[in-house]
């Protein structure tokens, strides 16, 4: 796929440039998101090059992650962020992001997320959109909750993060959770009911 340029009303969720090496590498250097992601650590400048040279663009053309710079419209022309769905199977596709820590807190993210999934189920015919955190991971799980997603449960040793396996909450938005039909009729599972007394 050629990479698209998505926006709302605050943001440009666009492909990631060279111009953007320095942005990338400077909020890499913040130990939560050294902690959280799957960036290495320590995180250097060619690794920000690498990214935005190879990876993201990669990516692209291999159909298994559609990387995105998240930047302000009224901002300085840099990105804040970045979010990406990876992971593809099955219609489903995984959203994974991280933003720099001056930004955090103004809700870019949670707008990020919301319009990356009304594309991945508008354009890319997803049935869900699902959303990993390591356990503890709280700011990444606020997120995803603000967005809409359910928090469906945890996962042992389903996150492998720098050589080592963790559990990782596992959430997801469906279509109808942005108000928007699911490519297939979906029937929720029936729920046991305590019994009355």
């Amino acid at each position: 796929m050629e990479p698209v340029t998505l926006t709302t009303e605050r943001l440009l969720l666009r492909p990631f440039t060279a111009a953007d090496t320095a942005a990338v590498h400077q909020a890499c250097q913040d130990p939560d998101i050294q902690r959280w992601t799957t960036v290495p650590s320590p995180y250097t400048r060619q690794h920000a090059e690498q990214f935005i040279g190879r990876l993201a663009p990669d990516g692209w053309r291999d159909d298994t992650e559609y990387t995105f710079a998240v930047e302000p419209r009224d901002g300085p022309g840099r990105p804040v962020a970045a979010i990406s769905l990876h992971h593809p199977r099955s219609g489903t596709w995984e959203a994974g992001y991280w933003t720099a820590k001056e930004h955090r807190g103004l809700g870019y993210m949670t707008e990020a997320v919301r319009t990356l999934a009304r594309w991945a189920f508008t354009d890319l015919a997803a049935i869900r959109v699902e959303w990993r955190a390591e356990v503890g991971n709280e700011g990444s799980r606020a997120v995803a909750e603000k967005a809409g997603a359910v928090v469906e449960g945890v996962l042992r040793a389903g996150l492998l993060n720098k050589g080592v396996l963790r559990d990782c909450w596992i959430g997801a938005l469906l279509p109808t959770d942005l108000g928007l039909p699911g490519t297939h009729p979906y029937l929720p599972g029936r729920t046991r009911e305590r019994p009355t007394r």
